[in-house]
């Protein structure tokens, strides 16, 4: 693709518009830079590119069409409206608006491992990824996972593989991806104030087979209805995995731990040693392993790595135990899926904070979880009030006015041996920079606790 000379606007100055400025200027583009942000805060991001071509020219306060009519080809970072005017008047006039995903594909001569669906990516890439290296490919770890794509091929493209997490946000701007194996792990309500119903979520997740053809590969989770139902119009090979049922061909759970069953091969994992708390741990588990085998990563490799990997903060992490009662971080756990799965794996009594910046879902599919595992309901942020309308009837139900406060009202209702679970089924955006800042402050909250009471520490469990 020739892109040298050509005008290209790069819309939001993230970790992933950095990085598409730097390729686009090793290509010879004349590269514009729009950003919400005033001017005066991106120039300090500016100065990494001076020298090293034509010089970047930066909208701030943007994204205006006076400025987007420059650009030949406009590139989104994941976050940007597809309906802003701006973009609207560039289609009008011809000009390609795409995501960092569709630059990548044309350019990205290495095969690529994806990983998709609501829950689970990014636990289920990373431990994909280490399956892989365990088994001594060179592979690349990036896309949502945090890293951007681009980094890619800036670093030559000398790796086996690409292993990427990817949302459906990346998906709605890249037309030209085909991954040799595409991974679906699920599909629930989510992102319903970016997409106008949850069709057109559904559609969205669906979109990372559409290019495949009849070698590429696909693993879908057998017990998501809405994924199975996808085998079936898939022209290439389709796997399962399930933790509820017996699966061919693919991976299943069984009383002695997974069992992977392929043409007249059949191989036995265990689980002994596997750390991440959960059944939809086991369920990302599945996956990972399925998709690694298919990549031909050794099955020593495979066990190893369920063995050791560790997985990441902020997903149904523990943060501690005071006074007998035991703190879960899953501050990722940003829709009312992911909320099913958290309260899913645990037998004992919960006390729930959960509440934020409204996402456009319903929450009725927790009445049942609730009723069934929560004694108490804390609720924070903008959507507390809609939350209690759905949920107070419940159970016991606090409105707290910081998330602080929802610890305290928690702790002090819960005995020994109950859980405190802060998993918001809500973006974190009213209060916080972000699901990490929002994991941060609960975990700095238990912590205060330990003024008075003894803190257990996670490192002392086992």
């Amino acid at each position: 693709m020739e892109l040298k000379g050509k005008k290209v606007l790069v819309a939001g100055l993230g970790k992933t518009g950095l990085a598409l400025v730097s390729l686009l200027m090793e290509h010879g583009a004349q590269v514009l830079v729009s950003d919400t942000r005033e001017r005066s805060g991106l120039e300090e991001q500016g100065k990494a590119f001076q020298g090293k071509g034509l010089p970047v020219v930066m909208e701030g306060g943007g994204h205006t069409e006076a400025f987007f009519n420059q650009a030949d080809l406009i590139l989104l970072s994941p976050g940007i409206p597809l309906d802003l005017p701006a973009l609207a008047q560039a289609r009008q006039r011809g000009v390609p608006v795409w995501g960092e995903l569709e630059l990548f594909s044309i350019l990205c001569q290495t095969p690529v491992a994806a990983v998709s669906g609501t829950n689970g990516k990014t636990t289920t890439t990373a431990l994909l990824n280490e399956m892989l290296v365990a088994s001594g490919k060179k592979t690349f770890l990036g896309g949502n996972i945090g890293r951007p794509l681009t980094e890619y091929l800036l670093k030559g493209q000398d790796l086996d593989l690409v292993v990427a997490e990817i949302s459906s946000f990346q998906l709605d701007t890249a037309w030209h991806f085909s991954p040799i194996l595409g991974l679906l792990l699920n599909i629930t309500e989510d992102h319903l104030d970016r997409y106008p119903d949850f069709q057109a979520y559904q559609n969205s997740k669906a979109s990372l087979f559409r290019n495949q053809g009849e070698k590429g590969m696909a693993v879908l989770n057998w017990d998501d209805p809405i994924v199975r139902s996808l085998g079936e119009r898939l022209p290439g090979p389709v796997f399962y995995f399930s933790r509820r049922e017996k699966v061919f061909p693919g991976a299943y759970l069984d009383p002695q731990g997974i069992l992977l069953e392929m043409g007249s091969r059949s191989e036995r994992y265990h689980l002994n040693g596997f750390s991440l708390p959960g059944l939809h741990n086991r369920e990302n588990a599945l996956a990972a392993l399925l998709g690694a085998r298919l990549l031909e990563a050794s099955p020593e490799a495979v066990q190893r790595t369920l063995q050791t990997f560790k997985g990441f903060g902020h997903r149904l992490e523990w943060v501690g135990e005071v006074r007998g009662v035991r703190f879960y971080d899953d501050s990722k756990g940003t829709n009312v899926g992911a909320v099913v799965k958290a309260l899913e794996g645990f037998s004992e009594p919960v006390y729930l904070i959960a509440g934020g910046r409204d996402k456009g879902g319903d929450y009725s599919p927790l009445k049942p979880w609730i009723q069934k595992k929560c004694k108490g309901l804390a609720l924070i942020g903008e959507a507390q009030q809609v939350m209690k309308d759905q949920l107070g009837a419940l159970t016991r139900t606090f409105l707290a006015r910081t998330l602080e406060e929802a610890v305290s009202w928690s702790f002090q209702q819960a005995v020994p041996g109950e859980v405190v679970l802060l998993s918001p089924a809500c973006s974190s955006f009213d209060m916080f920079r972000d699901y990490v800042h929002r994991g941060e402050v609960f975990q700095k909250a238990v912590k205060e606790l330990g003024r008075d009471y003894p803190v257990k520490e996670p490192i002392a469990e086992g």
